[in-house]
């Protein structure tokens, strides 16, 4: 294999840089995002299986969110 790096330019490294937070902040809102999403879908989950009728419905969404949300941590 070829294990080359390519360097950036000095000129071009505050760029990079300003390029990194960027996509930090993006991937770390995507996964903010993703754990509330789950935290609602069990909510939700949870009001569904109080209602007997309907926990069959409510019991894949608790699992579902739940997996969300560890998603969205890790």
């Amino acid at each position: 294999m070829n294990n080359t790096t390519q360097q950036t330019p000095w000129l071009l490294w505050p760029f990079k840089v300003l390029m990194g937070l960027i996509e930090g902040i993006i991937k770390l809102t995507g996964r903010l995002v993703a754990a509330v999403i789950g935290l609602a879908i069990m909510i939700v989950g949870i009001v569904l299986t109080a209602l007997v009728i309907t926990a069959p419905l409510g019991i894949p969404m608790i699992v579902f969110g739940f997996l969300l949300m560890v998603r969205g941590i890790f």
